[in-house]
């Protein structure tokens, strides 16, 4: 099997699920009809589905879900060295995070300084926001409506210091009274969010805490973008992990009809996109409740909710009580993940790959260390998966030598037989065992080598690490195509002289033409693909060339050597 073949097939496969994924977009189960809005203590119908109690069910029966309060929010900022999060008095929810690390936009020399990326968001057309509340059927508790109270209106980490906090305030006139604190450490992605109830009332407070994200999906793209684009290849949804069942995920087209409902001790709750990710991270001793829902399903810019909802709380007068929880915001960088909670580094989302996956990406991690640059990293990649698949692809190849030198005599019998197939078949297989040649020496190659390519597909479109990062000359990005084409110009003349040297003998005639074109056809394919996993593609190509003629070259100095002998 040759290289040019193999490809096709990856090419093939690679166009089914892109076709597959497309059709169920457009024609997939769609968000189902609203259901029938849940009823309060008060009898009156709760029509805010965002609300606990009012889609999705809670463990406290008669959740108060109070209309938001009146008066004036105000936006506040706590930053660290890496984050910058928008805090919304209003509800004290977490409304944008702008990663300082991560640039929108690749560094230029026309574009230098660019604006830091933005995860959560309060664009109504990009709507991501962390939300937390308290809710009780025993009293007063403030939702992630209710309106708190900033003494000031930013708070940053200062040199020397270790961590920066905030404090948002909530008072009842019953005397209730909560202080939600945001606190960031130094270079970290993790925000510790502690909720303290205090009971300044006659009677005993019990309630709930709950912690939600909730966003706006990303918007439908045409085909072109759909298929140029890296981020639209990447899982965008919901994922969650239980110690029980590990990793699980919800594309937000199966919202409708496969709701989360699950009772998880020493789990988190997330929401994924390309390279980073939101999650919610209870205590890990904690029984948590973990649903979802729709928001407003038959609206144009519906929501997708996911919630964790905790355990009873129960103050008693006079007394305070703390609800922790901790929320990460950021890339999905791994290696330091699973440190963080367990199984968080399965947000990458590698899927049934993530066996071959992960070692990938340690390995590439590895040679960068080495390397210090990403490109570099790839080519040695290469070099060391070629030299670990050598004995096989040696088998392949000079199999593939022997049937070109056969081509003559292949061609013989083509024209005895005719169009006798069976019998031309036949005599080709005498052949081929006559001469000790296997036809199927390339097959055991490509049950390989394509768990390897979809694998480092995954890796080089999700790897964190490799977003922006800049190789040599013109290519700014490994995480994006080519801008101007020259490592699929080089893969298309990598290809082209590979073909050259395949065997033809036998071939049906269309087929024959059809590998013709199929360096063109790889060329093109290849020039939409992130310029890493070219680079890829394009040394692997070249070395399995440089090895091919090597090898011809020994198989026909063996010939004239036996022939002189």
């Amino acid at each position: 099997m040759n290289q040019t073949r193999t490809l096709l097939f990856f090419a093939l496969m690679f166009v089914a699920y892109l076709l597959w994924t497309e059709w169920e977009k457009d024609y997939g189960p769609q968000p189902a009809a609203p259901t029938p809005a849940a009823q309060t203590d008060a009898g009156k119908p709760n029509t805010d589905s965002s609300i606990p109690g009012a889609a999705v069910p809670a463990k406290v029966p008669g959740d108060s879900a109070a209309p938001a309060e009146e008066g004036k929010a105000e936006l506040v900022t706590l930053s660290n060295d890496v984050l910058r999060l928008t805090i919304d008095t209003r509800g004290g929810s977490i409304v944008r995070s702008e990663l300082l690390a991560y640039p929108n936009e690749p560094v230029t020399k026309k574009n230098p300084s660019p604006p830091p990326a933005r995860l959560l968001d309060d664009e109504a057309a990009h709507f991501f926001a962390a939300q937390d509340g308290l809710v009780s059927n025993t009293g007063p508790a403030p939702d992630h409506r209710a309106l708190f109270h900033a003494e000031k209106t930013q708070a940053a980490l200062a040199d020397g210091e270790k961590s920066v906090s905030i404090d948002l305030t909530w008072t009842d006139p019953s005397g209730l009274k909560v202080v939600k604190r945001y606190s960031l450490k130094r270079t970290d992605y993790v925000v510790d969010l502690d909720q303290r109830v205090e009971n300044g009332t006659s009677t005993a407070w019990t309630g709930n805490a709950y912690h939600q994200l909730q966003r706006v999906p990303a918007e439908k793209v045409n085909w072109f973008k759909a298929y140029t684009d890296p981020a639209q290849h990447s899982f965008f949804g919901a994922a969650w992990y239980s110690p029980e069942s590990k990793f699980e995920s919800l594309p937000f087209l199966d919202f409708a009809k496969k709701p989360i409902n699950r009772q998880i001790t020493g789990g988190w709750i997330s929401m994924l996109q390309h390279y980073f990710f939101v999650a919610w991270i209870p205590p890990a001793d904690q029984s948590v409740n973990y649903s979802s829902t729709i928001v407003d399903p038959n609206s144009a810019t519906p929501r997708y909710l996911v919630r964790a909802f905790g355990p009873t709380i129960q103050v008693a007068p006079g007394q305070a009580v703390d609800s922790v929880a901790r929320l990460y915001i950021g890339p999905k960088l791994q290696g330091t993940l699973d440190v963080i909670a367990p199984g968080l580094e399965l947000t990458s989302n590698y899927g049934w790959l993530t066996i071959i996956a992960q070692p990938l990406h340690w390995l590439l991690s590895q040679l960068h260390a080495i390397s210090g640059n990403w490109g570099v990293a790839i080519i040695l990649l290469v070099l060391l998966i070629k030299a670990a698949l050598y004995k096989l692809t040696d088998a392949q190849f000079r199999s593939g030598a022997r049937m070109r030198k056969l081509q003559p005599r292949v061609a013989a019998l083509k024209e005895r037989y005719g169009d006798d197939r069976m019998k031309m078949q036949q005599a080709m297989m005498e052949l081929y065992k006559k001469e000790k040649v296997n036809p199927m020496a390339g097959c055991l190659p490509i049950l390989i080598t394509f768990p390897i390519f979809i694998g480092l597909l995954r890796v080089l479109s999700e790897s964190i690490e490799l977003r922006h990062a800049p190789f040599f000359g013109w290519i700014h990005d490994l995480s994006a195509p080519d801008p101007f084409y020259v490592l699929p110009v080089l893969y298309f003349l990598v290809t082209l002289l590979t073909q050259r040297m395949m065997p033809t003998a036998g071939m049906d005639p269309t087929q024959a033409k059809m590998m013709k074109v199929m360096p063109l056809i790889f060329g093109v394919f290849f020039a939409f693909f992130p310029s890493g996993l070219v680079l890829y593609w394009t040394v692997n190509g070249a070395t399995s060339l440089l090895q091919q003629w090597w090898i011809n070259r020994s198989v026909d100095r063996a010939d004239i050597k036996a022939k002189t002998a």
